[in-house]
């Protein structure tokens, strides 16, 4: 295989395991939260995604560190992209976030 096809492969491959690993992240909380067993969901969940990224990186890298590194970078950007598709409709993050006031004073 062309090794410049398979940084290209390596590279989409970990934006795959990305997008698995932080959309799981998402449905986790989203389910966890109204689930009536919400510990399974948070101790079974990142077992679950962290050992699937794990054996895909073992499985991509295959002993080449640059596939390997193409991997973890494509692995990076799925994050933003996961937490832009994810983002509830109508919320904008273009304005700053409003600073908290000061505490009351006690008198």
């Amino acid at each position: 295989m062309n090794e410049s096809l398979a940084l290209v492969l390596a590279w989409m491959a970990g934006a795959g395991l990305g997008a698995t690993f932080f959309g799981g992240l998402w449905w986790t909380v989203r389910k966890g939260v109204s689930s009536p067993r919400p510990a399974l969901w948070f101790f079974g969940s990142p077992l679950l995604r962290m050992g699937i990224a794990l054996v895909g990186f073992y499985l991509v890298g295959g002993g080449h560190s640059d596939r390997l590194l193409l991997c973890l970078l494509g692995f990076a950007v799925a994050r933003p992209v996961v937490t832009r598709l994810t983002r509830p409709a109508g919320e904008d993050r273009t304005l700053p976030a409003q600073e908290a006031g000061h505490a009351p004073q006690s008198r």
